[in-house]
């Protein structure tokens, strides 16, 4: 039992306190021990630990004096050390669109007016000395020092002023590559680069480590070599300059190849909305624009096509749309004598005749050939008689007419002085072999989204002619009732060969703008398109172009037509299946066309690709058919 009442008398001799101190002692120890413990288990826990620094930390890092061996990849850097005296805005634009990986940073350190401007007061007061030192002792006069003063003063103003500020500004490029020898080809490329812009660099000699940190997304500058400058030339070496064209508004042509972007872009923003694509046989160029047709589509653009090659059938009939085949067989006609009917009061009738008998006079032309003056002038006479007689005249309502045929025309010519040998010659489109073609009224409707002509089944004498009928035909149709179109002309160069059919391509895609409507000309025979004027304006008239993988008989031709260069005339020589050069306006980008699954299906035109889905498609049949 414990007597509370009971004292003891404790005095400083007793072994009370000692035996308490060493408890504590014992327990600090465990503690410390338990410490030590938790602090190793910790270790252990983060070491099995992964975090963001290990996923992107390298495998391998090894430091040589003028670049790193990074994961088996070779990797230098090169810094700026000075610059000429006038640099152009955009002058980094060729090194950023190189199609090369780059790390690049810039540093600015800004710097305050006053101590910049107590400086240049100094400078200028030498500059001066050293220019009265050379009068007095009559010396030439020293262009270097007197340009020198003039910049000086200016940006002395500038600063005072608040025009300009001043800056220490650093520029670093660290580049890759796959081998040693590729790292010197690329170093030599970049200081070619720097050097046409009269912009002198290095690369770094046994510093490689720390340009690779510099240009590390860490804002360290490890390198520390800058140089003075004002902000107009620093803003000009911003990097924001590259080939980018998107848009908040278009359709997806590709993916940009300088920097992965999107290809955005609505060709109807443009001044014009008309196109021409040229590329070799097999390059993608029909891929390229039936992928172009498939996404317009879904913007509510309406959409014609003339096919000569049964390309765009899949596509029209999977998205519901008309598919004409224009043959000697078929049922399908077109009138090369139809009228389009005038839009309010801009176009007189008068004028909407003069012009039909301009356009079925080239189409006469293409069909008999050379003509003289004398026999010119007769079927200028004859066409204008052809549709007086049906009552097509001045003061006609062309909205109720009955247009004339080519058997009316035939008739005209045989009742004229000087025209019997011209109706001979023109029997074979009445009479003959060709008949069926061009003598029937028009019995065709272009009531839907997107219309394509087909001219397979005709013969290469005839194709010429159809697709000169069909796009006027479609003419008249535009100018009749203004709404969004782009006109697809496939082949185009069979137009190109004559200088009738040239010369209404030309004037078609000179005046569609006012009639909302896009022109595209599609060609492989670049030589036959371009040497033609026609073909030269029509691209001259077209704001936005294709170039796709070029042959090197025309290469040369399309580089003096587009002024490229001399990276981008080898970027066509050995551009893949869909990759070339884009142009919008005067922007442009090194571009590939993509796909997805679905839209593929539908637009290709692959030989193999088509044999295989139709084998899919017959096994498929035969599985539900069994089933």
């Amino acid at each position: 039992m414990f007597n509370l009442n009971s004292k003891k008398k404790l005095s400083p001799d007793t072994h009370d306190r000692p035996s308490l101190g060493n408890q504590n002692l014992q327990f600090l120890s465990e503690q410390a021990a338990l410490a030590e413990e938790l602090i190793a288990q910790e270790k252990a826990y983060r070491y099995g630990v992964v975090n963001i620094r290990d996923l992107i930390a390298p495998a391998s890092l090894e430091v040589k004096p003028k670049y790193l061996l990074l994961n088996g990849q070779y990797v230098s850097t090169m810094f700026v050390v000075t610059y000429p005296r006038y640099i152009n805005v955009g002058w980094f634009a060729p090194i950023l669109n190189l199609n090369e990986s780059f790390d690049i940073a810039m540093f600015f350190y800004p710097i305050k007016s006053s101590i910049v401007l107590k400086q240049l007061k100094n400078k200028v007061g030498v500059l001066e000395a050293q220019i009265s030192a050379d009068i007095e002792k009559g010396n030439p006069r020293d262009p270097i020092r007197e340009t020198a003063l003039r910049d000086v003063e200016a940006l002395r103003d500038d600063l005072t002023q608040g025009i300009e500020k001043f800056f220490q500004f650093a520029l670093y490029v660290t580049f890759y590559a796959e081998t040693e020898e590729k790292l010197e080809q690329l170093a030599n490329q970049l200081e070619d680069l720097f050097g046409s812009r009269l912009v002198y660099s290095k690369r770094v000699f046994y510093q490689a480590e720390q340009g690779f940190n510099s240009t590390l997304p860490m804002c360290s500058d490890e390198l520390n070599i800058a140089y003075n400058m004002n902000s107009s030339p620093v803003a000009s070496s911003f990097p924001f300059i590259s080939s980018e064209l998107t848009s908040d508004n278009g359709i997806l042509y590709g993916i940009n190849r300088h920097n992965n972007s999107l290809i955005l872009f609505d060709r109807f923003s443009l001044p014009n909305a008309n196109n021409v694509v040229f590329a070799t046989s097999g390059a993608g160029k029909s891929y390229a624009i039936k992928l172009e047709v498939l996404r317009t589509l879904m913007m509510g653009t309406d959409v014609i096509v003339i096919d000569p090659e049964y390309e765009y059938k899949a596509l029209t009939e999977a998205v519901g749309g008309t598919y004409i085949n224009i043959s000697l067989a078929s049922e399908a006609k077109i009138n090369p004598f139809d009228l389009p009917r005038p839009v309010g009061q801009e176009t007189k009738t008068e004028d909407i005749i003069r012009s039909a008998v301009i356009t079925v006079k080239g189409l006469i032309r293409i069909m008999l050939g050379n003509l003289t003056t004398e026999e010119d002038s007769i079927i200028d006479m004859a066409l204008l008689e052809t549709y007086a007689k049906k009552d097509i005249t001045p003061d006609s309502d062309l909205s109720t007419i009955e247009p004339p045929t080519m058997k009316d025309f035939q008739y005209i010519l045989e009742g004229m002085e000087g025209g019997e040998g011209l109706a001979l010659r023109l029997k074979k489109y009445t009479e003959g072999t060709f008949s069926s073609l061009f003598n029937s009224p028009t019995n065709v409707e272009m009531n839907n989204q997107l219309v394509a002509f087909s001219v397979r089944d005709l013969e290469d004498e005839l194709r010429p002619l159809a697709i000169y009928t069909i796009v006027n035909y479609i003419w008249n149709i535009v100018r009749s009732e203004l709404k969004r179109r782009i006109l697809v002309i496939d082949e185009a160069w069979w137009l190109m060969q004559y200088e009738d059919s040239a010369k209404f391509i030309y004037a078609l895609v000179k005046r569609c703008r006012k009639y909302y409507l896009g022109v595209t000309t599609i060609t492989q025979d670049v030589n036959d398109f371009l040497l033609s004027p026609y073909g030269k304006a029509i691209v001259t008239n077209s704001a936005m172009q294709i170039l796709l993988k070029q042959s090197p008989a025309a290469i040369d031709l399309v580089q003096k037509t587009f002024m490229l260069t001399e990276g981008e005339k080898y970027l066509l020589l050995e551009s893949g299946v869909g990759e070339g050069i884009f142009f919008a306006g005067n922007r442009h980008a090194a571009i590939k066309i993509v796909a997805s699954y679905l839209e593929d299906q539908l637009i290709t035109s692959n030989p193999e690709q088509l044999l295989k889905m139709e084998k899919e498609a017959q096994q498929n049949q035969e599985k539900i058919m069994n089933k």
